[in-house]
């Protein structure tokens, strides 16, 4: 059996290439922080406490717009729902008899590949092993934010503008591999983004602010599709 140590480091290899990527995506996470007002601390702050890309920048983009607290509250955790299903997956994972501050310790820190390494484990999880892959993936993070809101505050105004690009890249990066593969979630990206452009010029709607919008088109188009085309069991195994 491996020791504590030994899943440590194995942790912290498998998370290295985790921590390059997450530079690169934070990076221009801390432009969008930075034209939204953040400094580069809050900024690091912020990454270091919600480390997920489109919670994330769903709090940047409403706090630029103006939002409420309850707005942003709601809205991240819209986007960030996903988690919770996959902190249900990652606890079954662990050995029944792992302590309550493990599975705390662990579930603080559950995104996309973190979940994907930890759930590639042969056998049980070591909570040690999700241990090292989060005490550099998340360092990545943070540092990557912080990098960018100062990027942004020394760079000229038009390269900054160039770089923000890349943070769309990244969304497009997100949504077209699953496009691709399936026909309901292609239309469905387009119906987001259809109600979206209508949303945002219907005059009955123009009292009410971009946060809400998102929020009731998130949950709309996410209930609407839950309920007309239901995952089959094992249908996801075999996608």
């Amino acid at each position: 059996m491996e020791t504590n140590r030994t899943c440590f480091r194995s942790g912290v290899r498998d998370g290295i290439p985790i921590a390059l990527g997450y530079f690169a995506v934070a990076f221009t996470l801390g432009i969008a922080a930075r034209n939204a007002g953040f400094s580069a601390v809050q900024a690091m702050i912020e990454s270091l406490t919600n480390n997920a890309s489109a919670g994330e920048y769903a709090v940047f983009a409403l706090a630029s717009a103006g939002a409420g607290y309850w707005e942003v509250a709601v809205m991240t955790l819209v986007a960030n729902a996903r988690y919770l299903l996959m902190s249900c997956a990652l606890s079954q994972k662990l050995a029944p008899d792992t302590p309550l501050r493990h599975r705390m310790l662990v579930a603080y820190d559950v995104t996309d590949e973190i979940f994907g390494i930890s759930i590639a484990v042969p056998g049980r999880l070591n909570p040690w092993y999700t241990y090292g892959a989060v005490s550099v993936a998340l360092p990545g993070w943070g540092i990557g934010t912080f990098l960018g809101v100062i990027a942004g505050s020394a760079l000229p105004a038009r390269l900054v503008s160039a770089l923000s690009v890349g943070l769309y890249g990244m969304f497009i990066a997100i949504i077209v591999p699953p496009a691709r593969k399936s026909r309901l979630i292609a239309a469905l990206v387009l119906i987001s983004f259809a109600a979206s452009f209508i949303a945002g010029r219907w005059s009955l709607l123009a009292g009410v602010s971009s946060g809400v919008k998102t929020i009731i088109l998130t949950v709309a188009i996410s209930l609407a599709a839950a309920l007309l085309f239901p995952v089959k069991d094992g249908e996801e195994a075999q996608a």
